[in-house]
Order: structure tokens, then C-alpha cells, then sequence
């Protein structure tokens, strides 16, 4: 079964993201969809050809995962976005194990923005952790690299220059900003819900 690129139109009109940019990004993910779709394609005439021990099928196997996640993250990202965001619901069990784990929302707020400010690209995500019962704040360089593997990610802002460049230049902040106040926290605590 071939993936099909999700259809993110709504987020058209959202403060602080140009049509433009998300008309850029929505490009760039559907590349990630039809790239996952040709290497599934590809290995599997690999396997079914026997030629599994060529350095070509290696390779093909190291690049799905570049692939796959940068369609997976494209989905949670713009996902866990609304036109005008919503609001957070401060008696939800999310928001009390964000007090739990960090302290208080100001300081949870804090951590995640400075993780989105590291210099590089890349991803910031708020991962729960299922086994551990655990929020984490992560910086994620590569989109197959670093992940906390077992964990979920709830929250998923791309940080990778493509993202606000063409509207924000290197101004990072006003990007991040911006992001915040089209977050979807009805989405992101579903998430965490569903753990």
C-alpha cells in the first residue's frame, strides 16, 4: 500500500505563516511521501530479486529511514498545528504531567523554545516516554537520528531553515513564536491521551 500525502489546505491563513512558506513546506513534504513510496518500491524488488548483500540495497534500507521520518514528522508538525491554535486545557492530564516533569508551564515553555533555538537543523519534539512515564524535551539533527526510541512524540516543531526562512529570514525567534500561537493543544494532548 503506497502512503498518500495528507492534506494540510486548512493551515492556509495562519497567522505568522505566508501562504507561500506553507505552500514551500507542503511541496517539500509531499516529496517525503513519494521518496517513501519509491524506496518501498525499490527494496522490495530487491528482496524479491535475492540481491539483499548489495551495497545498493544497503544504502537504499539507510535512506528509507530519512525518508519515512521526514514524511512522519511533516504529519505530526503540521498536525499539531490550527489556524489561530487552541487553547490548552489546564486541568487535562497533559498539562499536569508538564507540572509534574518540569515545574511549571513557564519553565517547560522555556526549555522546549531553547531546544528549538539550538544552533543546527533540525526538530525540537515533546516525547512521553511510555515505559518511564516521562515528558522530554529533544533536539532531533537528522529526521532518522536521535529519536528516543520507544517514545511519543506529542508536540513537533520544525526548526530546519526551510520552515520560516522565506518569510523570517535567520530570525528564529519571531518563527518560533509564531508557532506557538497556531499550536493545536487540543491535538497535542490527545496524544499524550492516547499513551
Amino acid at each position: 500500500m503506497k502512503y498518500q500525502p495528507k492534506n494540510f489546505d486548512y493551515l492556509y491563513g495562519t497567522p505568522g505563516f505566508s501562504d507561500q512558506l506553507l505552500n514551500l513546506h507542503f511541496t517539500l513534504y509531499r516529496g517525503y511521501v513519494e521518496n517513501t513510496n519509491k524506496l518501498d518500491e525499490l527494496l522490495k524488488m530487491y528482496l524479491k530479486d535475492g540481491r539483499t548483500n548489495l551495497p545498493q540495497y544497503a544504502e537504499l534500507k539507510r535512506r528509507f529511514g530519512w525518508e519515512f521520518d521526514g514524511m512522519r514528522l511533516h504529519e505530526y508538525y503540521f498536525g499539531n498545528m490550527k489556524k489561530g491554535g487552541s487553547g490548552l486545557d489546564r486541568n487535562s492530564a497533559f498539562y499536569k504531567a508538564i507540572l509534574h516533569e518540569f515545574g511549571s508551564w513557564e519553565a517547560w515553555e522555556r526549555d522546549f523554545k531553547g531546544v528549538g533555538l539550538m544552533r543546527g537543523i533540525g526538530w525540537a519534539i515533546l516525547y512521553y516516554d511510555t515505559q518511564g512515564k516521562r515528558l522530554f524535551n529533544t533536539w532531533i539533527n537528522e529526521h532518522d537520528t536521535g529519536h528516543l526510541a520507544g517514545a511519543c512524540p506529542l508536540l513537533v516543531m520544525d526548526v530546519f531553515e526551510h520552515a520560516y526562512i522565506t518569510q523570517y529570514g535567520l530570525r528564529r525567534p519571531e518563527y518560533i513564536e509564531s508557532f506557538f500561537k497556531a499550536i493545536d493543544w487540543a491535538i497535542v494532548a490527545q496524544r499524550y491521551n492516547k499513551q
